[in-house]
């Protein structure tokens, strides 16, 4: 028997002439399996039953499962279809097996006392249900499914912020359910207003993003914007939501992320308040917040929950500490290799007298103590808990002792990168951390150049680059610059009393919070 692979126009073009032979003909090209789910239901249940046993590979796949009853009321078979180890086994039965049962009514709608019933008539819906944790009801002589949502979703507690440590500040954090997420929001949240809108993404793996916003504040450009971003995705599998962020940022290269992670649902419900958008995903315990600026990585949401005085002074002890994180490591490097005028007699005499035995150039010093600090801290990430702070210590203890002890650093280039290093943990939030660290390599690299000068070229770049960014066409350094009217909450904020405006720079609906 001859195999003749040919595609499923041309078998319509030349008729039955081959199979008429006995030949087998394999289909290749637009006839698949994955088109099957297209077709529309039939009224033959056990028609629909076998495809979609096919579908799902009914007997190999272990946790898809099948249940047929005769319904009281109107005294048909029903079959149900559902995931197993997704749903909720017990309100399957309460809510759905034991109305059927017993029950008299009209309808499945006045039987069925779980949420509302969806009505679906083609099994590419029935499909996507199926997968989202819903149980799916086939009935006799009808063309008509029905979805009823069950899912049981497994996820951990709501637990303590692990990455936004703050002392007043309320203690719950997002968790990977996305259900729970919505309803931290809400918590915070009470208005009519506030919008959870649910965009699928992925081909293959379909998985909602929920879009929140404020109907009546929001800025209709920019929700237009992020749902064309969504709509526009052509990918398989969009698992959760920091792969989201990489998907839809306008700037893939940028060292500066364009949107705002966080785990807190009082920071993201500051930020709706606010009039920006929030984006939340099953299987993520964080949020995404747009458009941001600069300053939305700066803040730190236990400033408004501290008094004026102490939030400002946090904020200062922040900027200095982002200052030194950035520049101490290069203008050591700029000082000492061009500029030694400037360093008093004595510091300058205690600095020769301690390099007199390393052999190595002060730049190359500078960033052999920046690499070792980074992979202490990368490790000590990687370590298991019990031992990751114990390592990260002893780590850097001996490795700067040693360094010192065999005049390949001198003390004073420990005490700067020892510096650079724990200034960088007061800006908390973790893209900017890494754009701080990156930053830093390349200010080191510029300083070795011409000092001062090249390192003042330098960093005027990196500030002009900072000002050409836009998030969802808000500019990076607003409202310092271009400035707009807003709240001016920048560097510093205001009493929470005199804060009259929202950002304006992501032109609100109603730019006024109070009056």
């Amino acid at each position: 028997m001859k195999n003749i692979f040919i595609n499923y126009q041309f078998l319509q073009t030349i008729g039955s002439s081959i199979t008429n032979r006995g030949d087998l003909v394999f289909f290749k090209g637009k006839k698949t399996a994955e088109d099957n789910k297209q077709v529309p239901l039939s009224r033959n249940l056990e028609k629909n039953t076998a495809h979609l046993k096919q579908l799902f590979s009914f007997g190999l796949n272990k946790d898809f499962s099948t249940r047929e009853i005769t319904a009281r009321y109107s005294n048909k078979k029903i079959k149900l279809f559902f995931y197993s180890s997704i749903v909720n086994s017990t309100k399957i039965h309460e809510g759905i097996i034991r109305p059927l049962l017993e029950a008299k009514g009209e309808n499945l709608n006045s039987i069925i006392t779980l949420e509302a019933i969806k009505e679906l008539t083609d099994f590419d819906s029935i499909v996507d249900d199926i997968n989202s944790g819903n149980v799916v009801l086939l009935l006799e002589d009808c063309k008509t499914a029905y979805s009823v949502n069950v899912a049981d979703f497994q996820h951990r507690g709501i637990e303590k912020p692990e990455n936004e440590n703050a002392v007043k500040a309320p203690k719950e954090a997002f968790t990977e359910s996305l259900n729970v997420n919505i309803s931290l929001v809400r918590k915070r949240f009470h208005d009519k207003q506030l919008i959870a809108e649910a965009k699928p993404v992925g081909n293959r793996s379909k998985l909602d993003v929920t879009i929140m916003y404020i109907k009546d504040v929001v800025n209709n450009e920019v929700l237009e914007n992020v749902r064309e971003r969504l709509d526009q995705l052509s990918v398989d599998n969009v698992r959760n939501i920091e792969s989201l962020e990489q998907y839809i940022e306008e700037r893939p290269y940028s060292i500066v992320s364009s949107l705002l992670y966080t785990e807190r649902p009082d920071r993201a419900s500051s930020y709706l308040e606010d009039g920006y958008i929030v984006l939340l995903m099953e299987n993520s315990s964080a949020c995404l917040v747009l458009p941001v600026t600069f300053w939305s990585f700066f803040h730190s949401e236990e400033d408004r929950y501290l008094r004026f005085l102490f939030g400002n002074f946090s904020r200062l002890i922040r900027l200095v500490a982002f200052l030194i994180s950035l520049l101490v490591s290069a203008v050591y490097v700029a000082i000492t290799n061009y500029h030694s005028e400037m360093i008093p007699p004595d510091l300058l005499l205690a600095i020769v007298s301690a390099r007199e035995r390393v052999p190595f150039p002060v730049v190359f010093e500078i960033m052999l103590m920046e690499v070792s600090f980074e992979l202490i801290r990368e490790a000590g990430l990687r370590i298991p808990n019990p031992l990751g702070p114990t390592i990260g210590i002893v780590g850097a203890l001996i490795i700067g002792q040693a360094a010192v002890e065999a005049n390949i650093v001198s003390p004073i280039v420990v005490i700067v990168v020892a510096l650079s290093g724990l200034s960088s943990f007061a800006v908390a939030n973790i893209s900017m951390n890494f754009t701080i660290r990156i930053s830093r390599f390349l200010f080191i690299f510029a300083a070795s150049f011409f000092g001062m000068l090249s390192l003042t070229g330098a960093f005027l770049l990196w500030v002009m680059y900072l000002a050409s960014l836009r998030s969802f066409g808000v500019p990076f350094l607003s409202p310092l610059s271009p400035n707009y009217k807003s709240t001016n909450d920048t560097v510093f904020r205001k009493i929470i009393k005199n804060e009259y405006f929202r950002p304006g720079q992501i032109k609100p609906k109603d730019s006024r919070k109070k009056g």
